[in-house]
């Protein structure tokens, strides 16, 4: 059953499912002790990841439950903008920050106070989208970020060993979207009029299996062929602060 699972979460909620094995990845390599925060935490899914670790956490909340992974927050220690956190200089080893970039005014200013309290040779962990929908809003204030971004904010902030990873590539990402537009198209759902439902719905009864089913399936396959991966969900960043 778990190995169903494991198929299934690839497939079809691949975004989520390869991130979270990165992140997972990434724990596990942390040494023990090491003091990390979890900025935009949320409902801090990876606290159990980091039991070997000082665990900190940091949000805003300012969400609904609606908004959030698990439906509520987790125990946050610090409640402020993430661009100021009340912390000392070099407060910390490491730094996880998943999918909060596209959220922030000034995303850049973020970037400078990770640079602040981590310490010399401490790691930030990154992603964020490439390209996404609207969402949390109103605090959603970015389309996305390209890895050149990523590189040069990084740089100018004292980082270096800026590692940049696609989640996925182009056929994946294409396969995300002929499921979105299944579950946006269900007759029910749309605007129409009870004639045009009716018209709609024996062609969305012959595509869903296409596009929901098959594109994935196809897709999945096709992905690791992917040379340029230019329309990925999003990016995978591992950088270290230097010791300058």
């Amino acid at each position: 059953m778990k190995s169903v699972r494991k198929a299934v979460h690839s497939v079809w909620a691949y975004n989520l499912y390869e991130r979270d094995l990165w992140v997972s990845s990434q724990c596990r390599q942390l040494p023990a002790g090491s003091k990390v925060l979890d900025v935009g935490a949320g409902s801090c899914p990876y606290r159990n990841l980091l039991q070997h670790c000082e665990y900190k956490t940091q949000d805003f909340q300012q969400l609904t439950s609606s908004q959030l992974r698990n439906g509520s927050y987790g125990k946050i220690d610090y409640v402020c903008d993430a661009s100021s956190i009340p912390v000392e200089d070099a407060s910390f080893d490491v730094i996880i920050c998943t999918e909060v970039l596209e959220h922030i005014l000034e995303p850049i200013k973020l970037i400078e106070e990770f640079s602040r309290i981590l310490k010399p040779g401490g790691k930030v962990l990154l992603s964020a989208p490439l390209g996404s929908g609207i969402h949390q809003e109103p605090h959603h204030y970015y389309g996305g970020f390209t890895p050149f971004w990523y590189k040069s904010i990084l740089e100018r902030n004292g980082f270096n060993e800026i590692r940049v990873e696609e989640n996925r590539g182009s056929y994946a990402f294409f396969s995300q979207e002929s499921i979105r537009f299944v579950a946006s198209t269900k007759p029910w759902k749309l605007k129409m009029d009870i004639i045009s439902r009716l018209l709609w719905l024996p062609i969305w009864i012959a595509l869903s299996p296409i596009l929901a089913i098959a594109i994935p399936i196809i897709s999945r396959i096709l992905d690791k062929y992917d040379a340029e991966k230019k329309f990925t969900v999003g990016y995978h960043v591992v950088a270290q602060k230097g010791f300058k």
